[in-house]
């Protein structure tokens, strides 16, 4: 049985060899930032009853109780911060070695890592955003937390359409540019690593395979199982700062 360091070097020479790694990542990156996973015990799903979307669209008690559990955990947001697991991603796209972060997070953790805005797929939306669920336009969480605090408990955009930030909501259609940009970096790429997932939520989880199916090597980096853990190439069984942080040093010692 490999050790981590040899696990790390294998996925190192990997990336080092070229410039076609996808990282895509789930909850389990985002947990080392103090941010809860929604699913488990303890998570905000266990506290909180789900909105479906079409209940949002059709009642104002649903929006209220929707703005209600937003409000909630923008409280347990407000002072997170990236963690090494997604400065070590930033190093290495700032090497040259890494095509495109795809997120099933919803959080913005990459961005403020310092990934740039056009090379994070985010395909269950972000949750600093608002949407004007009637002409789209797009406004500020701070905005529509401060309205809610002045006695609004569901805000509505000026053309009269319901505000909601800009997230995939439990029955709401996955964003079509996104979801086929995602496949299409799958396809291309040489190296994809799935990073803190379970590879449970659909269709999502299924975009590794298509990385698979193209020839590319599969890394998962994940505490836990994965229903793909017999198919990929590489696990590697740590917390995902641990394990990024040793792959950024040990790619940037392979580099010239």
């Amino acid at each position: 049985m490999k050790t981590l360091d040899e696990m790390v070097d294998i996925l190192a020479q990997k990336v080092a060899a070229g410039t076609g790694t996808v990282f895509f990542t789930g909850a389990g990156i985002s947990t080392e930032s103090g941010i809860p996973d929604f699913r488990s015990p303890g998570g905000i799903w266990t506290t909180y009853q789900p909105i479906m979307f079409d209940d949002f669209m059709s009642s104002r008690q649903a929006r209220i109780e929707y703005w209600k559990q937003k409000t909630a955990f923008s409280e347990l947001m407000k002072d997170v911060r990236p963690n090494p697991a997604h400065t070590a991603i930033v190093r290495l796209y700032n090497k040259g070695l890494v095509q495109a972060v795809i997120t099933q997070n919803v959080d913005g953790m990459h961005q403020a890592a310092g990934m740039p805005e056009d090379r994070v797929i985010e395909l269950h939306g972000n949750s600093l955003r608002v949407r004007c669920m009637s002409c789209r336009r797009i406004s500020t969480l701070e905005d529509a937390l401060n309205r809610i605090e002045n006695g609004d408990p569901a805000p509505e955009c000026t053309c009269g359409g319901y505000l909601k930030p800009d997230t995939i909501s439990f029955g709401q259609a996955m964003p079509e540019h996104e979801v086929r940009t995602s496949i299409e970096l799958a396809r291309t790429c040489s190296c994809f690593i799935v990073v803190g997932s379970t590879l449970v939520v659909q269709p999502a989880a299924s975009i590794p395979q298509y990385a698979l199916e193209a020839g590319a090597f599969l890394a998962i980096v994940n505490l836990s199982e994965t229903p793909l853990d017999g198919l990929a190439h590489l696990l590697i069984h740590e917390k995902a700062g641990t394990a990024l942080d040793m792959l950024a040093d040990t790619v940037e010692k392979l580099l010239p």
